[in-house]
């Protein structure tokens, strides 16, 4: 079922909250500039296997409110942190998706993990986001053809074979953002750096990339290993920049052995 969590005055998230009888729960946190909606082949799945599925819209996308400013790493840590209060969660698992993974992160060092037994980072923008090229090519192309941007976005998303149908589908999950959220988030991954949240984390962590990640180069899911203490790296040799999709029976079976 879906709902809305207040975490500001005027500004209220969508939360998907699938079978809340769930024995443990799982915090999914999505990449830019999609939503929660990326994650139906494990909403599909998980549930009936016990799990609760939360997933959560940032702010500025999905079903979510859109105001114009709140685009901040630590902003958007203290939303994730909003929704767990109000729901009162504890001992759930957060994954998080490429600058999902960074919220993540900083919702770990920023809040010192509250309520995280584990932590998945997958295709986690970290310890850096685009390079200043990638950057400065997405922010001109959303100002000006966002749609052209997002088509941009999924040719580069994954390795595996897409329908058209399935790059429609994921099309208008971009396009359903706000103009100056998606701007907004591209800039804020051309700033960002991670490397001192990334040795503050305590909890056990999983690391999830596709060793064919365009957008994300396997090479920073290493040093991401590297750096954060009780971490463990999987290589998915199939996927690009999806690991969620493009080995999902894999990605799927990994994600219930590391947190049950």
């Amino acid at each position: 079922m879906g709902y809305f969590v207040n975490v500001e005055p005027g500004v209220n998230l969508f939360v998907e909250d699938l079978n809340p009888q769930g024995n443990k729960t799982i915090v999914f946190i999505h990449g830019w500039p999609l939503s929660h909606k990326q994650f139906e082949y494990q909403f599909d799945v998980l549930p009936s296997m016990g799990f609760r599925c939360i997933g959560i819209d940032w702010r500025g996308f999905g079903n979510s409110d859109k105001p114009f400013d709140g685009y901040t790493l630590d902003r958007l840590a203290d939303d994730i942190r909003a929704v767990v209060g109000a729901l009162q969660l504890e001992n759930f698992a957060l994954v998080g998706h490429s600058t999902g993974g960074s919220i993540a992160i900083r919702y770990m060092t920023r809040y010192k993990g509250y309520g995280v037994s584990q932590l998945v980072l997958v295709d986690a923008a970290a310890p850096l986001g685009f390079s200043t090229e990638t950057a400065n090519r997405y922010l001109t192309q959303t100002l000006n053809d966002r749609p052209n941007m997002m088509r941009d976005v999924i040719d580069g998303f994954f390795f595996q074979y897409i329908t058209n149908q399935f790059s429609d589908w994921f099309f208008q999950m971009g396009m359903q953002a706000a103009g100056w959220s998606t701007a907004a988030i591209i800039q804020l991954l051309r700033d960002l750096n991670l490397y001192k949240d990334l040795s503050e984390i305590s909890a056990p962590t999983l690391i999830i990339h596709g060793i064919h990640d365009k957008v994300i180069p396997f090479s920073q899911a290493k040093e991401v290993n590297e750096l954060i203490p009780n971490s463990r790296l999987i290589s998915f040799k199939y996927s690009g920049h999806g690991a969620f999709w493009e080995e999902r029976d894999k990605f799927n079976r990994l994600l219930t052995q590391f947190i049950r």
